[in-house]
């Protein structure tokens, strides 16, 4: 498996195939947050949400952008050594790609690796601090260590990049709900 892994990398490498630059420094991205914040609902959020997501998605490699599309879709059909080893490759090529982090931390989630999570959600907030999804993926894994208020302000903070995501702000008031009890 080093091998084949070790190649692929290798090839990926060899034939890096460049594109028009977008990835979590795309700067069509500030206009995209700020139309965010100044939507009025959810159905309004939902167009410029998604176009977040596909420039956070773009790499600006072809070859990347193909692990990373193997590498979703091994991860949604439960073939998480597949999924590991696209998302290993894609951090590896390009360690300045946040989705890269942001996809294995979310495949650590499901696979029960929280400590590994944590650590790659960190990463990727370093290099995309506005990553609803990456903060929402810590206040899911705090909770899972029983970790409320860190789970509180993680998913506070998802919810100041974006104020149109109902799962979070359910979360918000559940778990304010559940630390007012603790404090009784």
């Amino acid at each position: 498996m080093v091998f084949v892994r070790s190649c692929l990398v290798l090839l990926v490498a060899t034939f890096m195939a460049t594109t028009v630059m977008a990835d979590q420094k795309d700067a069509r991205l500030t206009d995209l947050f700020q139309r965010l914040h100044d939507a009025e609902d959810a159905e309004e959020s939902a167009p410029i949400q998604a176009k977040i997501w596909l420039l956070w998605h773009q790499s600006g490699s072809h070859t990347l952008d193909l692990l990373m599309e193997r590498g979703i879709r091994a991860m949604e059909a439960d073939d998480f050594e597949i999924a590991l080893t696209m998302f290993n490759s894609i951090i590896e090529i390009k360690p300045e790609f946040a989705e890269g982090w942001n996809k294995r931390a979310t495949l650590n989630y499901m696979t029960g690796r929280h400590e590994e999570s944590i650590k790659d959600i960190e990463r990727t907030l370093k290099l995309e601090p506005r990553h609803f999804g990456a903060l929402s993926g810590l206040g899911m894994v705090n909770m899972a260590f029983k970790r409320n208020e860190e789970a509180l302000k993680a998913f506070q903070r998802a919810l100041d990049a974006n104020p149109h995501m109902p799962g979070a702000r359910m979360q918000v008031q559940s778990l304010e709900r559940l630390l007012r009890g603790q404090r009784v």
